[in-house]
């Protein structure tokens, strides 16, 4: 019996260390684990040489809805979405594997350059799995894109076929249009 409980918390500490590596927050680390806080505290520090950084979890499903987290939002959900149903994985793992194939999508090196962090894809799940976010399908492109609930998905345009007037007019790009220019 002993053996067993060895294995298991190997397997949490490389869930830990996982995790961690995708840019978790503590919260979601001892949500996911049964690994005791400070064991958890010195495995973040371990890995990340810093401590991990404090404050609440994101808990408001309005992130999700502007524009450019939204087309994140909406990839990573529907690759969680079709892995759930057709490879046999759920719970964290297929968050785990979502995440990483959603990072793949977006070419980032680095989950720290992504839009969508780990964090705020399992918030998004489970956003999902309260009901308070869900899919609605675009009217002129058929997309799936994250929506309100309770909002009115007749005639539903997403972000790709409707794009905001300011959409990409962020700081960083106006920077990167004077570089050119100079």
């Amino acid at each position: 019996m002993a053996g067993k409980s060895v294995v298991n918390e190997a397997n949490e500490i490389q869930l830990a260390i996982e995790l961690v590596k995708l840019g978790a927050r503590l919260q979601l680390l001892e949500s996911e684990t049964s690994l005791s806080r400070e064991r958890l505290l010195k495995i973040y520090k371990e890995l990340k040489g810093v401590s991990p950084p404090k404050g609440m979890l994101p808990f408001s499903a309005d992130w999700f809805m502007t524009w450019q987290p939204n087309i994140h939002s909406s990839l990573f959900m529907n690759i969680y979405r079709y892995l759930v149903e057709h490879a046999d994985i759920s719970g964290i793992d297929a968050i785990i594997k979502a995440y990483r194939l959603y990072l793949e999508q977006v070419s980032c090196v680095s989950p720290d350059d992504a839009v969508l962090s780990l964090t705020r894809a399992w918030t998004l799940v489970r956003f999902f799995d309260g009901k308070m976010l869900t899919f609605a399908k675009c009217s002129e492109c058929g997309g799936h894109f994250v929506a309100h609930s309770l909002d009115l998905h007749n005639e539903f345009r997403c972000g790709l076929c409707h794009v905001p007037s300011r959409a990409g007019k962020t700081k960083k790009s106006k920077e990167g249009e004077l570089a050119m220019v100079a």
